[in-house]
């Protein structure tokens, strides 16, 4: 690593003219780099909502809930930092309004303030700065913060002055502003226009914080007087005028691409710090594997809940990804709504798949189509992997269909079952607030040597992190182990059940926990790994299967 030199340096992502441009992505790029170049680098998010955390947030309104370590309930935003960097996030890497107005009105209620006037400016904006200055430290030279939204959204107006007034304080040497802006293709005029990203950074230096570096998505490439004409307006060094177009492939081209234009470079000149030499070799390697694969093509259907929002099961689809590199061959997802298999059965929508992934999810809703897709699996010895509720389903599916417990189900869905099979955790059973109460972050596993898990990890003790409030129960482990199903993977101490799998299938594997939040390009998780190997054994053999009653 580099040799320290001065004050935690900070960098503020923003986004302008449109959301979902990509601020994630770019910034966990950034850090990649950074992070090539010798420096320690730490991320984190600011979003505008008010919600506490986005744990009870639909999947559609907010995509996947990104679980930390340490058990915070975050942005997937997170998911793009950690796959990138490969350095763990926590609490600290995800602040909202809402966790910044309670710490606030919360000191207010016990007198913390002394009976002064609370309001924006200062409380606020204090607030929002200690949290950023919580990633402060003598082991982090460079921290990246994101500020979420779009620039001119009323609810991102605090963030921003905190942001002003943090830069300010910390000196220009120490801080720089990076924003991320688009540049449209009018396709009636055939030609690309800056004028938004001009307005869009107005609206900053309106507010007094001047761009020092100038990101531009854009789906054609930018000529220079597109450039010179932004760099110009928006009192950006023309050199600091960066094209950020669309990546053909991946999104693991855009560190690439960003090197190319010595994005890197700038922002260490900039922050005064020393530019060492860049080391991507082996992400260069992962990038050509994953644009020519040696393996050909796998397709994998992924039956879920929340199938029409991409974002839903997006570390589900990385890892997918991750696996297939592990494997040099391309992964194809073939997306399946659980409540369509309910209504037209297994067979019409899941035949020619060379695996089958159930990830998690929450309700009722598209419960039996995920059942009946578990079973097709396994009748028709195609590689199964389930994921938190996808394993609880696997064990419902068992239940009913090989041990005869044609009442098995879940409590959550049928508190009246004869068979509850999966069951409420005894510790949730007295939870009210639904906010940040489940069995969160990371927590152990015994693995059972001689198993596919086992075989998988190559190790007997893991980490694996959590969301959840329901359980295999215990009650039912004996009976379904003489049926045949084995308890590969136990939680030390308290013998929860986080594994399962089958001996006599060609792979079938389900965990309680969520592999795919450890998962990196560099780095494929192990049960990806394999999964992804199973499917390719298996491909093409989809269609000649026999079916065999459990």
């Amino acid at each position: 690593m580099a040799k320290r030199n001065g004050p935690t340096r900070h960098i503020f992502v923003t986004g302008g003219v449109v959301s979902s441009l990509g601020k994630g992505l770019t910034a966990a790029s950034l850090a990649f780099l950074l992070k090539r170049r010798g420096y320690r680098v730490k991320m984190q998010k600011l979003d505008p909502y008010l919600n506490v955390d986005p744990g009870t947030m639909s999947p559609y309104q907010h995509g996947e809930v990104y679980v930390t370590v340490d058990g915070a309930e975050t942005d997937l935003d997170l998911g793009h930092y950690e796959r990138f960097t490969d350095e763990p996030c926590n609490r600290n890497s995800n602040y909202t309004s809402g966790s910044i107005y309670r710490a606030v009105i919360s000191r207010e209620r016990e007198g913390g303030y002394l009976g002064k006037t609370v309001q924006v400016i200062p409380h606020i904006t204090d607030e929002i700065k200690a949290a950023i200055r919580s990633l402060d430290g003598d082991d982090v030279d460079i921290a990246i913060t994101e500020i979420g939204g779009t620039v001119g959204d009323i609810e991102s107006q605090p963030f921003l002055e905190a942001i002003r007034q943090y830069r300010h304080e910390i000196g220009r040497q120490n801080g720089l502003y990076i924003h991320l802006t688009l540049v449209p293709f009018i396709k009636a005029a055939g030609e690309l226009k800056t004028k938004p990203s001009q307005q869009s950074v107005g609206i900053l230096r309106s507010i007094g914080i001047f761009p020092d570096i100038l990101v531009c998505r854009c789906e054609h490439p930018m000529a220079e007087e597109h450039k010179a004409k932004l760099a110009l307006f928006c009192d950006v060094d023309r050199n600091k005028v960066i094209e950020e177009k669309d990546v053909e492939h991946s999104i693991y081209e855009v560190p690439v691409e960003l090197a190319r234009q010595d994005v890197d470079v700038f922002i260490l000149e900039l922050l005064n710090l020393h530019v060492n030499a860049l080391n991507m070799d082996d992400w260069k390697t992962m990038v050509n594997t994953l644009l020519h694969p040696q393996n050909g093509t796998v397709e994998i259907a992924v039956v879920g809940k929340y199938i029409s929002l991409k974002d839903a099961y997006k570390s589900i689809y990385e890892a997918l990804t991750h696996g297939g590199i592990a494997n040099s061959a391309h992964v194809k997802v073939r997306m399946v709504e659980s409540e369509e298999i309910e209504k037209t059965g297994a067979e019409s929508l899941l035949k020619g798949a060379s695996a089958i992934l159930v990830p998690g999810g929450f309700g009722d809703r598209g419960i039996e189509g995920k059942i009946q897709a578990i079973g097709y699996a396994r009748t028709h010895r195609i590689p199964f992997f389930g994921i938190c509720l996808g394993m609880q389903c696997a064990t419902i599916e068992f239940a009913r269909n090989v041990c005869g417990l044609g009442d098995a189900n879940s409590t959550e869905f049928n508190a009246a079952t004869g068979a509850p099979v999966i069951d409420m955790m005894v510790e949730q059973k007295k939870v009210t607030d639904k906010g940040g109460t489940m069995r969160l972050g990371a927590y152990p596993c015994t693995v059972t040597a001689g198993t596919r898990a086992q075989q998988a990890y190559g190790k007997a003790d893991i980490m694996e992190r959590h969301r959840h409030r329901y359980e295999f129960n215990n009650r039912y482990r004996e009976q379904m182990a003489k049926q045949g199903l084995v308890f590969s993977g136990v939680c030390p101490g308290r013998d929860l059940v986080e594994i399962v799998e089958l001996k006599d299938h060609p792979w079938f594997l389900a965990c309680q926990f969520h592999p795919e939040f450890q998962s990196t390009p560099l780095q494929a998780h192990p049960l990806f790994r394999e999964f992804v190997a199973a499917a390719l054994k298996c491909r093409g053999k989809g269609e000649k299967r026999e079916v065999k009653k459990g």
